[in-house]
């Protein structure tokens, strides 16, 4: 009831007159408050568990009473049941979140460590809680990793060999036609990947010059997306079936003139008309002519809609992406047919453009792009035109 009756006095405080001090100190307070409570419910926890209190009434753990009774999150009722265990085995760590020394995520690392080697743990408490108190949760994981080969190599090797037994890759296209990555990779993997991401990422923003309104996590979507196109543009790629793989698109002819038909990708489904002729702008094409839906009966030789040699010529003259403040490499573009081939326009360098690929989108999405005198003029929905940011 104290606990209680003190939260009612924080509860109606108007904050408004409180200065920036003031609620900044109170922050810290607060924090540390927390980590009490939290040292003591974990005690209260573990008392529980040792008394099988919770069995009176038909649980089997303290974890379900948690669960059933408390609306707590399973894995946050495992957490705070573990946490409860191992401070009885650790007096100082116990001590250090009692008076609010550390987090509630340090002392769960801690107990960690202890649980990895318990002798070693008592040997070295001090020095880990000296490094809870100071590092950050983050630093505090590397410290721990680094303390755990110390402490026992051979342990520290096994405890690698299973990490790296329990990578995973999960790619699959879910119902509402996005395409789902989950899973776990082992550190190098993992680390290859974060540096390929970043430094995709990185040249993007270099190159966008401060006008990217993307978020991070589209940022790095669309920097796998580039990383995984340029492996399927290199020459050294596998050989699959006869040919090298790349993106395949089933599409009706429909589709392509009238906005009608049938667009899908391989294995990621169904695709918009729009979007086909976006992705028909500058692609290799196989006629493929049918009886029915499913009888073919001839299939012409694959054709590049823009050759080699024209879009050298495209790239010579427009050196990147032309949508107004962009610039993106020409390695970063596609060529865009500002009149589509497929409603009659040429495949020639007075009729395209390059666009880098979030431009293209936008593009065939919202914008219109007409060339006059030999250079692009993009216009928004209502007819405006978006003047030119950077030289020709």
């Amino acid at each position: 009831s104290t606990l209680r009756s003190t939260l009612d006095e924080l509860r109606v405080e108007d904050l408004a007159h409180r200065s920036d001090g003031e609620l900044l100190d109170d922050l810290g307070e607060l924090e540390r408050a927390s980590r009490t409570l939290e040292a003591e419910r974990a005690r209260r926890t573990a008392e529980v568990e040792r008394r099988g209190a919770c069995a009176e009434d038909g649980y089997l753990s303290v974890i379900a009473w948690l669960v059933h009774r408390l609306g707590v999150a399973a894995s946050a009722a495992r957490s705070q049941v573990r946490l409860g265990r191992s401070l009885q085995r650790m007096p100082g760590t116990r001590h250090a979140l009692l008076e609010g020394e550390i987090a509630v995520a340090a002392a769960l690392l801690l107990a960690d460590a202890q649980v990895a080697d318990p002798e070693e743990f008592a040997r070295s408490e001090q020095m880990l809680l000296d490094l809870a108190r100071t590092l950050s949760v983050r630093d505090l994981i590397r410290a721990i990793e680094h303390w755990k080969m110390l402490a026992d190599p051979r342990a520290a090797e096994a405890a690698s060999e299973r990490r790296f037994a329990r990578r995973a890759l999960y790619v699959f296209p879910t119902l509402d036609g996005m395409v789902r990555v989950d899973g776990d990779l082992d550190p190098e993997t993992g680390q290859t990947l974060i540096t390929a991401l970043g430094s995709m990422v990185d040249r993007s923003a270099r190159e966008g010059g401060g006008t990217d309104l993307r978020t991070p996590a589209q940022r790095r979507a669309d920097a796998l997306g580039e990383i995984c196109r340029r492996y399927l543009d290199s020459s050294d790629r596998p050989v699959v079936a006869g040919e090298r793989p790349h993106v395949l698109v089933s599409v009706d002819l429909q589709a392509l003139q009238a906005g009608g038909g049938r667009a899908e990708l391989q294995d990621a489904g169904p695709l918009t008309p729009e979007a086909a002729r976006r992705l028909a702008c500058d692609a290799d094409l196989s006629r493929v002519i049918t009886c029915g839906r499913s009888e073919p009966l001839e299939v012409g030789r694959r054709t590049p809609v823009v050759p080699p040699a024209l879009r050298r010529a495209v790239a010579a003259r427009d050196g990147g992406c032309r949508f107004p403040g962009c610039g993106r490499p020409q390695a970063w573009c596609d060529a865009h047919h500002v009149v589509h081939w497929a409603d009659g326009g040429e495949t020639s360098l007075s009729n395209l453009v390059l666009l880098c690929r979030p431009h293209h989108r936008m593009v065939h999405e919202r914008f219109g792009v007409v060339m006059i005198d030999g250079r692009p003029v993009f216009r928004r929905a209502d007819g405006s035109v978006l003047e030119e940011r950077a030289p020709p």
